[in-house]
């Protein structure tokens, strides 16, 4: 299996299990992994803004190579879009385009163009297959979050 066909299923793996939990209900969208942690609603919110994040970075670093791409601090997002009212309904169908979007990109650049170099305002050098593999590592980080909640 080739790297692109790896990360491929790794991401379509992600989103397919992602967008499962945009149907629970309000008790276990409610739901947190831990104490003073952001509860099951606010983290598909957040995996929905990512990728808002991950695409714009990736489509700039593909077609403007040597950019610096700056961090996002998620709890400004979280705070500014008011992620305790903001409907899941608006996030879920933000969140599937996307990330389609992202696995084209990768189906056609994660390998020939993976070595173009960038810099992250927090982490440096970094090249555009790092931000690939990012992405399916970022939601399944957050993934974890979402079971261990659902355990709790």
């Amino acid at each position: 299996m080739s790297g692109t066909d790896a990360l491929i299923g790794e991401l379509e793996r992600t989103r397919d299990e992602t967008l499962r939990y945009f149907s629970l209900g309000d008790s276990d969208l409610a739901r947190t992994y831990g104490p003073g942690k952001w509860s099951v609603r606010f983290l598909l919110h957040h995996l929905t803004d990512s990728e808002v994040v991950f695409t714009e970075r990736l489509r700039r670093v593909i077609s403007e190579p040597a950019m610096i791409v700056w961090y996002y601090d998620q709890d400004a997002w979280a705070k500014a879009l008011d992620y305790t009212t903001r409907p899941l309904d608006a996030s879920r169908p933000v969140y599937e385009a996307l990330r389609s979007a992202i696995i084209a990109d990768a189906r056609r650049h994660y390998e020939p163009d993976g070595s173009i170099a960038f810099v992250h305002s927090r982490s440096g050098l970094r090249t555009l297959k790092d931000e690939f593999d990012k992405v399916a590592a970022h939601n399944e980080h957050h993934l974890g979050h979402i079971r261990r909640a659902l355990q709790r």
